[in-house]
């Protein structure tokens, strides 16, 4: 096929991610991606036919990125284009899946694996199974709220119930679903246990990455929710060494958001960039387990780092979304070190610059220790120093619980550059 400098994506998965389906592309190194991406958690959630949690795009072949390359995902825009969304607090109910309500969803009447559905009115029960009727219904809310946006793209409000309802008439037109998605619009559960709360918009990616080098759920391709995989009674059952094999793309961490540079793992010929699960907004930990999904517009910039392994994602996110002891310091605050290293006898401070590590675990623990380990490899560092590093001049972020977490600190200028990734640091931040 002829490498493209611009893709333009509007096919989706059907919630799994595997490294034997046919990508789009090729797009050019250095070339754009564009997409139109559709909403994740709740919808695919409440659609049984789907197989993961979310419904990301058709991954995207980028030229000349292979197994052991990195490739720089510069993120130009993200544009939320859903008029309205439903989100909230979930209750999983057993008698409707097989091991994993995201990845096997049942019939409990007639026993059919993944059914097709159809849709009879609106709320909780209005999810049928094609073949016998029944209601299927493998999450409920336990307390929701459908939320409307203004034009400006600033501002989001929840509604009351003659509202969330009169939406729910029309719930695929008011989520800006395309013709090509096929989940279920969560709008029609018409949740509006909060109502006339406000919000600020501040959207991101929750799915951004590279395709696992094995067939996994798209939700699962992270350790927190992988870990569900192992040994389960379905299909998609890994072994945990096979879980290795993940690229971590899952990250719901809110600064992979426009302006910012994500850095991936290249684990199968030509990457295969994959994206989904917009969030209109989130606050640090995802606590609710859900947020915001909408659909919108995307447009990413993408680059071939050859040579540069990786096990995980590395950010660099704006400098207002770094921590404040991660921040690069000011001429004014540099010009006080140097004072106070001269009245002490030092002739020597080093130069340092952010970077954000992604780990991820089956909690926070063991998340926090996969990314200090993350990090120490990729820099040349011991564990005990990158531990001192994040408590002096970074910290320790979550980005979703069970198990996402950015290690961000200030490292030495001289581990970036033989890390290969002091260009982005200098991008984002200019330091030296």
């Amino acid at each position: 096929m002829v490498t493209q400098k611009k893709v333009v994506v509007s096919t989706y998965t059907n919630g799994i991610l595997d490294p034997g389906e046919p990508m789009l592309g090729p797009v050019k190194d250095g070339g754009i991606i564009e997409a139109n991406t559709m909403p994740g958690c709740w919808g695919p959630m409440i659609s049984p036919h789907l197989r993961g949690g979310h419904e990301v795009t058709q991954p995207v072949y980028v030229e000349k990125a292979e197994p052991g390359d990195a490739v720089a995902i510069r993120i130009r825009d993200v544009h939320v284009t859903s008029i309205a969304t439903a989100s909230g607090v979930d209750r999983m109910v057993s008698e409707y899946f097989l091991g994993d309500p995201y990845v096997a969803k049942k019939c409990p009447e007639c026993g059919t694996m993944r059914p097709e559905t159809i849709v009879k009115g609106i709320g909780q029960e209005a999810i049928r199974c094609a073949n016998c009727g029944t209601k299927l219904t493998p999450f409920q809310f336990e307390h929701g709220y459908t939320a409307v946006f203004d034009k400006a793209g600033k501002i989001g409000i929840t509604v009351d119930k003659k509202t969330a309802e009169r939406i729910a008439k029309d719930a695929r037109s008011y989520a800006k679903l395309s013709e090509s998605c096929k989940q279920h619009p969560i709008l029609l559960f018409a949740p509006h246990d909060i109502a006339g709360t406000v919000s600020r918009m501040r959207p991101f990616m929750g799915q951004l990455g590279t395709t696992p080098a094995i067939r996994m759920p798209d939700s699962h391709n992270a350790d927190d929710f992988g870990v569900f995989l192992i040994g389960a009674p379905h299909e998609y059952a890994i072994t945990a060494e096979q879980l290795e094999h993940r690229t971590d793309g899952h990250m719901d961490i809110d600064a992979a958001r426009k302006g910012a540079i994500v850095v991936a793992p290249v684990k199968v010929p030509g990457a295969g960039i994959y994206m989904g699960d917009m969030h209109a907004l989130q606050g640090d930990g995802e606590i609710a387990g859900h947020t915001m999904d909408v659909a919108g517009i995307i447009t990413l910039q993408v680059n071939v780092i050859k040579g540069r392994s990786l096990e995980g994602p590395v950010l660099f996110p704006l400098l207002e979304d770094l921590p404040y002891l991660a921040r690069p310091f000011s001429g004014a605050e540099k010009k006080r070190a140097q004072s106070l290293a001269k009245k002490w006898g030092m002739t020597r401070l080093e130069k340092a610059a952010p970077i954000s590590v992604v780990g991820t675990g089956a909690d926070l623990n063991k998340a926090t220790e996969n990314g200090l380990q993350r990090a120490a490899k990729l820099l040349d560092m011991s564990v005990p120093e990158v531990k001192n590093r994040a408590t002096i001049m970074g910290a320790i972020e979550i980005g979703r619980l069970p198990g996402v977490v950015q290690v961000t600190f200030l490292a030495p200028v001289s581990k970036l550059q033989s890390a290969g990734l002091l260009p982005f640091a200098r991008e984002q931040y200019g330091t030296a």
